[in-house]
C-alpha cells in the first residue's frame, strides 16, 4: 500500500470528549465523539485512554492521524525577540522561561512549536505537556498509525479563517466552551496571546473583547475583529463590529463542536 492510499483519521481532543473523524477526498465522515469527566491538569491522560478506545473501534490499520487540541491541553505566550540569543537551544530555554513565567510548573516539560518570525520581531509560542506527545506517538505506533501531526486548534483555526484576510492590525478570538484564546497582531507583528477561563454567553465574549482591546493600547479603530466559536452551532455569536468566521453552516451535517474543530483541519 503507497502512502497516496492511506486514509486519513482526524482525531480532536477537547476539554471534555474526543471526536474522531475520517478523511476520504475532500468530505469528513464523523466516526463520532466520547465524553470523559475533566480530572484538571490530569485531563490529558483521560483524553488520551478515550481517543484509544475510539480508535480501537474505528482505526484502520496504516493510516494517518492528525490531532488537533483545544486550547484547554496548551499553554501560549508570547516570546520576545532578544538579540542575546544565537542558538536554537537558547531560543527553546528563553521559550521554556516565558511558559514557566506565565504559568509557573518549574521543570514542567513542554513541547513547544514557535511561529516562524522575522529577526527582531516577536514570536507565538504553542506548548502542550512532553508526556502527552511522547503517548500520542507511543499510541500511534501500537495501532500501526502514522502520526501525521499534532496542533493546537488554535493554529488550525487561525490558518483556515483569519490569515487569508488579515490586514496589518487584528484581534482574533477562538471561543471555545469555557475558554478563549485571544491572539493580537499589530502592524503585522504578534502583539500578544492570553488564554483565559470565560462564560460561554455573548455578554461575556463581548466583556472579555473589551478588555483585551484596552490593554492592547494603540490598536486603535482600524483593527480587525475577527471570532471563532466552534461550539456555538445554533446560536451564532453576536458580537458588535467582529467578523465571525466559521464553517458554512449548511455543510454541517453534524452537530458537533468536535466535528466543526476536524473539519477546519485542511
Amino acid at each position: 500500500m503507497s502512502l497516496l492510499s492511506r486514509d486519513h483519521m482526524i482525531a480532536v481532543l477537547g476539554a471534555s470528549s474526543v471526536g474522531l473523524g475520517m478523511r476520504q477526498g475532500s468530505q469528513l465522515r464523523w466516526l463520532g465523539s466520547v465524553g470523559f469527566i475533566d480530572e484538571g491538569p490530569g485531563a490529558w491522560a483521560v483524553a488520551l485512554d478515550t481517543l484509544q478506545r475510539l480508535l480501537s473501534e474505528h482505526a484502520p490499520g496504516r493510516a494517518s492521524l492528525h490531532v488537533v487540541l483545544s486550547a484547554h491541553l496548551c499553554r501560549f505566550c508570547l516570546v520576545p525577540w532578544s538579540e542575546q540569543i544565537q542558538r536554537p537551544d537558547e531560543l527553546l530555554a528563553f521559550t521554556h522561561a516565558c511558559l514557566e513565567d506565565l504559568y509557573g510548573a518549574p521543570g514542567q516539560a513542554w513541547a513547544v512549536t514557535l511561529s516562524p518570525a522575522p529577526a527582531g520581531q516577536p514570536r507565538i509560542a504553542s506548548a502542550m505537556p512532553q508526556a502527552l506527545l511522547e503517548q500520542l506517538r507511543s499510541l500511534a505506533k501500537a495501532r500501526r498509525l502514522r502520526l501525521a501531526s499534532v496542533q493546537p486548534y488554535l493554529m488550525v483555526a487561525f490558518n483556515r479563517f483569519v490569515r487569508p484576510q488579515a490586514g496589518d492590525d487584528f484581534l482574533f478570538v477562538l471561543a471555545e466552551p469555557q475558554r478563549s484564546v485571544l491572539l493580537t497582531v499589530q502592524q503585522r507583528r504578534w502583539a500578544g496571546v492570553r488564554s483565559v477561563g470565560s462564560a460561554d454567553s455573548d455578554a461575556a465574549l463581548v466583556a472579555l473583547i473589551g478588555r483585551e482591546q484596552h490593554l492592547q493600547a494603540g490598536t486603535g479603530d482600524a483593527q480587525q475583529l475577527f471570532v471563532h466559536t466552534p461550539a456555538r452551532l445554533d446560536a451564532p455569536a453576536q458580537v458588535p463590529d467582529a467578523q465571525v468566521c466559521g464553517l458554512n453552516d449548511n455543510l454541517l451535517s453534524v452537530r458537533d463542536g468536535l466535528y466543526v474543530m476536524a473539519r477546519a483541519v485542511a
